[in-house]
């Protein structure tokens, strides 16, 4: 039998933090936002999430699994963990600055 856990994930727990890059800086042009999320979370989570925190309408919610990396320290091979992110796109004339994080 497969043992269930009694641990609930929240839609506002789901979202970890503002993913920053080149990619979501020119996305922001086009109204949308790039997020890092849990690896269990799911788009109507995010969607929830954002729109609760930032108080905005969201339109579209893509999700993408960024793979783990191989990275080398001197002779010590590891791995760069993976993670996964949410683009969300929101409706004309919403938008999300810093000020409201």
């Amino acid at each position: 039998m497969k043992k269930t856990s009694n641990l609930t994930i929240t839609p506002v727990s789901s979202l970890l933090h503002p993913y920053v890059s080149e990619k979501a800086t020119r996305l922001e042009g086009m109204n949308q936002y790039m997020f890092k999320v849990t690896r269990n979370a799911n788009k109507p989570e995010v969607k929830k999430a954002i729109q609760n925190r930032y108080k905005v309408t969201v339109v579209a919610v893509n999700m993408v699994n960024m793979p783990s990396k191989k990275r080398t320290v001197g002779r010590h091979v590891g791995t760069k963990a993976g993670f996964r992110k949410a683009i969300v796109t929101l409706a004309e004339g919403d938008s999300i600055n810093s000020a409201k994080a």
